[in-house]
């Protein structure tokens, strides 16, 4: 398996980390959340930057959500919460970065990918791209209650549900109507839109952006409830283990209920 990379660079006051497994639509890999941790904290350091830009390799994905051969390994509900406790780790290294964030979405985000996207400041997709959560269809587990939250903050509750529970993906038109991204960009003037978008960021006050960033964050994140109940008996039910196999094995699941 190719573990793909989490690659920062730096333009000026602007930093790029692009998720580069372009084979695999650039579907996460334990090494390459690695990396992303890596470079959240790296730029968290660096207070010459003004804005960083998350994009996927190969214009085909921003991430296809996460390596589901992972999930072989997986036998008991404890290896789903501390699944779920890492991933929230690396997710909010990236949700508190100090500067603001723009994702870059060319076609798909999905699982781990809308995910990383929900935990960017702000979001530009190109038409046709989708973003969508499909467990309830391929493995039968559950995201945290934190990444519920931050899909009902992003599409809102009605359309997390409709997502969700049908397994439906939710087109850059419709993320673009309930306000998840800010704009859908054709590919030809993708590159001049961020450019846009990154010079207008960085001639603005990094002080008051940061705290503002800080203070929605802490809003959002306030009284969460305990969700790790919920993520066991997802992780430790045997419809996982077997949604886990029909998909490395490319055939439909056989959900048993439990």
């Amino acid at each position: 398996m190719n573990d793909g990379e989490v690659r920062l660079t730096r333009e000026g006051n602007v930093a790029t980390i692009l998720f580069d497994r372009p084979q695999a639509r650039n579907a996460m890999t334990w090494s390459m959340y690695e990396g992303l941790a890596s470079a959240c904290a790296e730029l968290a350091r660096d207070t010459s930057i003004r804005v960083a830009v998350l994009r996927g390799a190969g214009g085909k994905a921003f991430i296809a959500g996460t390596d589901i051969a992972q999930f072989l390994e997986f036998s008991k509900p404890e290896q789903g919460s501390a699944y779920e406790e890492k991933m929230e780790r690396y997710l909010t290294a990236l949700e508190s970065l100090p500067m603001p964030t723009l994702a870059v979405v060319e076609g798909w985000a999905i699982g781990g990918g809308l995910a990383i996207a929900a935990c960017c400041d702000l979001r530009i997709a190109t038409p046709g791209s989708k973003f969508g959560v499909p467990i309830a269809r391929t493995l039968g587990n559950c995201l945290s209650v934190a990444n519920y939250a931050r899909l009902v903050a992003g599409i809102g509750a009605a359309r997390t549900k409709r997502m969700m529970l049908l397994a439906e993906n939710v087109s850059a038109e419709d993320a673009m109507a309930a306000g998840f991204i800010m704009d859908v960009v054709e590919p030809a003037t993708l590159d001049e839109r961020i450019g846009a978008i990154c010079t207008q960021l960085a001639g603005h006050a990094p002080v008051t952006m940061r705290v503002t960033k800080e203070a929605i964050r802490r809003l959002q994140n306030a009284g969460l409830p305990d969700g790790d109940d919920l993520v066991r008996a997802a992780y430790g039910s045997e419809d996982f283990r077997e949604g886990v196999k029909a998909f490395v094995e490319k055939r439909p699941p056989r959900w048993q209920g439990r």
